[in-house]
């Protein structure tokens, strides 16, 4: 199942371009059901039901404002890993983006990053070394002694990164 997320019965000429581009482009893939949600209530039932979707489509707005709430899903936006695959070229980032505002601070939980360079692995067909990276964060977050005020520890990003890193020459 596809999901397009608009507000086109508000939006009707952006929203709604958008919506038929959606419906015409759904026509040439007969295996996958296309799905249509409006914005709000696609928020609703991602936070009662998140199981229920696969793959969402929606202008850029909503897709800030749904990556935000999934986040918040799962621990919040230092958990949330990125990224955007097309066709010759991938990107892979946080969810939150770089952060500079919080650049140099040492403040931020590195789990985004370090879980976005997992899909960036496996992307890249490397599935022991993507399986390592990721062993190791969940050790480091289930023990729980070197995480950051966010997960409810005094770590800072360097710290709990390096107790990553440690881990992973473990295995």
């Amino acid at each position: 199942m596809v999901s397009c997320v608009t507000k086109a019965n508000i939006m009707k000429f952006s929203d709604g371009m958008f919506l038929d581009s959606f419906r015409n482009i759904a026509k040439d893939y007969p295996d996958i059901t296309p799905d249509e949600r409006l914005i709000d209530a696609m928020c609703m039932q991602l936070v009662m039901n998140p199981q229920n979707f696969d793959t969402m489509v929606m202008p850029n707005l909503y897709g800030d404002v749904v990556s935000d709430l999934c986040a918040g899903l799962v621990g919040g936006l230092g958990l949330a890993p990125g990224a955007n695959i097309g066709d010759e070229l991938a990107v892979f980032e946080p969810t939150h983006g770089s952060a500079p505002k919080y650049a140099g601070t040492n403040k931020i939980n590195p789990t985004a990053i370090i879980l976005s360079s997992v899909l960036m692995l496996r992307h890249l067909g490397e599935k022991v070394a993507a399986d390592n990276v990721l062993a190791a964060d969940r050790h480091v977050i289930g023990e729980g002694k070197t995480v950051t005020y966010d997960l409810g520890g005094t770590a800072g990003t360097k710290e709990m990164g390096e107790a990553i890193a440690e881990h992973i020459s473990t295995l």
